[in-house]
């Protein structure tokens, strides 16, 4: 897998990671179909894969360097980072509840440039307390479950970092929801399965887009021409 890091997105990520509670242990079981995810190549300035936006949403007003959120597309909030050109990099998140209201897990998602296998990249963030040998289990409606490993564990959580194809980002716009399912270190035989909605994802991912696309452009021009 790719290393998703730039300073920008290094950044955004510091800005907007939480550390999250332990995972509940009374969901019901997903079936996993073992799918490699594809090589994602992340776009300058765009927002982090190596880890999601905060459970708690950032104030609205903030300095250069500061998280917000910027709109709220459905289910899905549009976080960014403040900088000086006003061209803001952002990310598509949700924050995963149990069936208790607990935050467990997050979900932040962006667009990649064109001309690689991966379309879109994602970041899934969950609790350290998680079995990490038995990956995170992500189903749309009733499609097929599909499989993605864990990238790294850090202070915050453990981040699984994944990119999704062309037919995989149409399926998130075709659908109306998603599980993430993943297993307690403690208890491996109870797998908690977490709705991702899909109210707002494509107005919510458009939205990301053009965000990024402008924040690259900025950056571009504001860039050294070298000569």
């Amino acid at each position: 897998m790719t290393d998703f890091k730039t300073p920008l997105r290094l950044a955004l990520v510091l800005a907007l990671g939480a550390a999250l509670p332990a995972v509940a242990q009374d969901a019901a079981p997903a079936a996993p179909a073992e799918t490699p995810a594809p090589a994602a190549e992340a776009p300058a300035d765009a927002p982090s894969a190596d880890a999601p936006a905060a459970a708690e949403a950032p104030a609205e007003e903030g300095g250069i360097g500061q998280p917000y959120v910027a709109a709220t597309h459905g289910d899905w909030q549009q976080r960014c980072l403040r900088t000086e050109s006003g061209a803001d990099p952002c990310q598509l998140y949700q924050l995963l509840n149990d069936d208790r209201g607990n935050a467990v897990a997050e979900f932040s998602m962006f667009g990649l440039p064109e001309g690689q296998e991966a379309v879109a990249g994602a970041t899934i963030m969950a609790p350290l307390e998680t079995l990490l040998t038995e990956a995170v289990i992500l189903q749309i409606d009733g499609g097929e479950a599909k499989r993605y490993g864990f990238t790294f564990c850090a202070q915050q959580g453990c981040v699984a970092r994944v990119g999704f194809t062309q037919a995989e980002l149409d399926a998130f716009r075709r659908g109306n929801e998603a599980t993430v399912a993943i297993t307690p270190l403690g208890a491996p035989d109870q797998r908690v399965a977490l709705t991702l909605s899909l109210r707002g994802f494509t107005a919510g991912f458009e939205a990301v887009a053009a965000a990024n696309e402008k924040a690259n452009a900025a950056a571009a021009a504001a860039a050294p021409s070298g000569n």
